[in-house]
């Protein structure tokens, strides 16, 4: 084969596999492209790889995506930021086809390339592409337009940037509504970029006129939009501009409008300022608190912590936390379970007293739920009402639901509850727990539920580690060997899985006196699920008993003695594990 056919042979290859009817060989090519152009140089890829993908573009849309999300990367393979402008041609046809994901993809690429270019490659290329793309036949040329215009806008003249706001303005104002939905999704990027006085001239008639929009899609976009613009203005100029539109969403008849509303309050409220939120947007949250459609209602709840830091106390007291007691008993439990999620950031808040006296009630209410995940929800952020309230409080008010709980029918509670004693054990001393929920985490080790048995055994490590080896020695390691003799295997099995959890947070000394006399009994048990996590816990407690010389001679002398044993067992598993454990011991 002569050089030049060597030379040659890459983008036959690739011509080839381009060309073949079947579409993995195609995409396969595609992701092989900058291999190819390597092997090719710089000037072929130029003049000969980027004309051929560009003729390339009626293909199947997964090679399409591919090739736009592969262009986007390609600046280095056809010799950097100067010839950054060849790849403009190929990403604007696909930027106009038919499949949303490659024009986004197209889009995507072409933000990243743009940056690259200088202001003479701008204006001679990026700009006349996007005038193609926003006076497009097809609406979908004209929607990939609307995302291009903030990563060109400030490297333009100041001529082009006013053809671009006048561009974007005709977009805005589309007769196609998805083009107008393209055109609210990105104004609020856009507008970061104008600059103040045309934010002001420019882009605030845009958003009115796009917030008035007659299809709820595009008008529920600009929400976004309102906190983007009101960033960069003056509190009194974002009441000035905007204390009407957002009376207008707050009422929208859309309650897809109203939720994106609820759903962004907090930001929007941080972005008018302080004083705008005080004065006049406690009424419009009380407003979505109250709405008709639970999906709002279930927005709004999860605002209401955030909500609550920017104004004061007695506010709360008397506009919000009315509004809280009676979502606490909302007809929708997904509203409930928002709530449930969000209502203890409440507590910092409104500190000790208040929080006694108004939201212990609403917590012991939501604990007694009847849908699992409000119950769920409170549990899990109980410690930030401790942090306030401290845990004799806690405890006191909310100790009997949480015991109820304990037993609750849906095993995720149970699981969360478990999950919860450790911290709760670290509150109350050890007294406390042990009258008042040591038997309780006993129990969960015969529980009909795997993973509550599962976790309730690395609840007593963590239990072990609270309150120190000896208080272990005497209240849990009597219980849990004792189940090591029951009929039933289940529990014998919880035994040696508490055991291997336990290994360690406890000594040397405990395994020898106490756990290696029932891990030895329970070699020969009948049941091979037994005899080979009998194995794993062995391979847990080596490790432990090797920290003391006292100790260590036990590995060879019980041990390892059990482990030959089991290696010789008849269940594939069990010898399995054995051997395992065995290695490091040989």
């Amino acid at each position: 084969m002569n050089p030049e056919s060597e030379e040659l042979y890459p983008i036959a290859i690739l011509i080839d596999e381009l060309r073949h009817d079947d579409v993995s060989l195609r995409l396969n090519a595609i992701k092989r492209l900058n291999t190819i152009a390597l092997a090719l140089g710089h000037q072929r890829t130029r003049e000969e790889l980027i004309p051929f993908l560009d003729e390339s573009i009626d293909d199947e849309d997964e090679v399409l995506l591919a090739l736009a999300g592969e262009l986007g990367e390609f600046t280095e393979y056809i010799g950097g930021p100067q010839f950054a402008h060849i790849l403009l041609q190929p990403l604007e046809n696909l930027a106009a086809v038919e499949e949303t994901m490659v024009r986004d993809k197209a889009v995507e690429s072409l933000n990243k390339i743009c940056p690259q270019l200088s202001q003479a490659q701008l204006e001679q290329y990026y700009i006349p592409l996007l005038k193609r793309l926003t006076l497009g036949d097809w609406f979908t040329s004209r929607t990939s337009a609307t995302g291009l215009y903030a990563c060109g806008y400030p490297l333009a003249s100041p001529a082009s940037q006013e053809d671009m706001r006048k561009s974007f303005g005709q977009l805005c104002a589309d007769d196609t509504p998805m083009v107008r939905r393209a055109a609210a999704t990105h104004l609020g990027a856009f507008a970061k970029k104008v600059g103040k006085e045309h934010l002001i001239s420019d882009i605030i008639p845009l958003f009115n006129k796009l917030a008035q929009d007659e299809q709820d899609s595009v008008r529920l976009l600009t929400v976004t939009d309102l906190v983007a613009i009101a960033e960069e203005l003056s509190p009194e100029e974002s009441k000035a501009y905007f204390l009407q539109t957002l009376k207008s969403m707050v009422a929208d008849k859309s309650w897809r409008v109203r939720y994106m509303i609820a759903d962004n309050f907090v930001k929007l409220s941080k972005a008018v300022g302080e004083e705008f939120t005080r004065e006049d947007l406690v009424v419009a949250f009380v407003r979505l608190l109250k709405d008709n459609e639970a999906e709002v209602r279930t927005a709004a709840s999860g605002q209401v912590p955030g909500f609550s830091e920017l104004i004061d106390k007695d506010t709360i007291l008397n506009y919000i936390l009315p509004c809280v007691r009676d979502l606490v008993t909302d007809t929708s439990q997904h509203v409930r379970a928002a709530l449930a999620m969000q209502i203890s950031g409440l507590a910092p808040i409104l500190g000790k007293e208040a929080t006694t006296e108004h939201l212990l009630p609403l917590f012991l209410q939501l604990l007694k739920d009847e849908f699992p995940d409000v119950r769920l929800n409170i549990i899990s952020k109980l410690e930030t009402v401790n942090k306030v309230i401290g845990i004799e409080l806690l405890s006191q008010s909310l100790l009997p639901a949480i015991v109820e709980l304990a037993e609750d029918k849906q095993w995720r509670v149970r699981l969360a509850i478990i999950d919860y004693i450790p911290l709760l054990a670290t509150q109350l001393g050890v007294e406390f727990f042990d009258e008042k929920l040591g038997a309780l985490c006993m129990s969960w080790l015969g529980d009909s539920v795997f993973s509550i048995r599962e976790a309730a055994t690395v609840n007593l490590r963590k239990l072990t580690e609270v309150f120190g080896v000896d208080w272990a020695k005497q209240t849990i390691i009597p219980k849990v060997l004792a189940m090591g003799t029951h009929p039933n295997y289940l529990y014998r099995m919880t035994t040696i899985f508490a055991i291997t959890a336990m290994a360690p947070a406890v000594t040397p000394e405990v395994i020898r006196d106490y756990i290696l006399p029932t891990v030895t009994n329970l070699v020969s048990d009948p049941i091979p699920n037994i005899r080979f996590n009998v194995a794993k816990s062995i391979e847990a407690l080596i490790p432990v008993l090797m920290q003391n010389p006292d100790t260590a001679p036990l590995v060879d002398q019980q041990l390892k003695p059990a482990l030959i044993k089991l290696s010789e067992d008849s269940d594939n598993d069990v010898r399995f594990f054995s051997q395992k454990a065995l290695l490091p011991v040989q």
